[in-house]
């Protein structure tokens, strides 16, 4: 039986989409007070600043996101760094293109265009994304005793 896609359940798991959510919000407060520090006591060059103050709130998402929503015990490998480092970059040129048109092309006063695109953003790529591809569980094979 084949079932209409917007009946699919959206949230198989309320309580980690909400922590991840929360995640998100911390990683992005310690990259614009990162940002802000860098640029305003440090007068830092703003590229230079952005590049840190965006690597200091992916690790802490990430450590979030470990820890909190998806309380994943096994140990950080490469590949999953890397796996959620393909998140990031999609979801950066996703918010850059929802921002150009919520912001840009619809007007809509940017901070308030942030926080929408970050929300759909979130719903629509990065949570079922780092769900599926960056902290994925896979079933434990179980030894078969003779």
């Amino acid at each position: 039986m084949v079932r209409p896609v917007l009946f699919l359940p959206v949230v198989k798991n309320p309580r980690q989409m909400l922590a991840a959510g929360f995640g998100g919000a911390v990683g992005s407060a310690f990259d614009i007070g990162t940002l802000i520090l860098l640029k305003e006591w440090a007068h830092m060059s703003t590229p230079i600043a952005a590049f840190i103050a965006a690597s200091v709130g992916a690790v802490v998402c990430f450590l979030m996101n470990k820890h909190v929503a998806f309380r994943d015990p096994r140990p950080v490998t490469v590949t999953r760094i890397a796996r959620f480092g393909f998140v990031a970059v999609v979801t950066a040129f996703l918010m850059a293109f929802a921002m150009k048109v919520v912001a840009d092309d619809w007007h809509v006063p940017y901070i308030v265009a942030k926080l929408g695109c970050a929300a759909a953003v979130f719903i629509a790529w990065t949570y079922p994304a780092q769900r599926r591809l960056v902290f994925r569980h896979r079933p434990v094979a179980m030894p078969v005793i003779a």
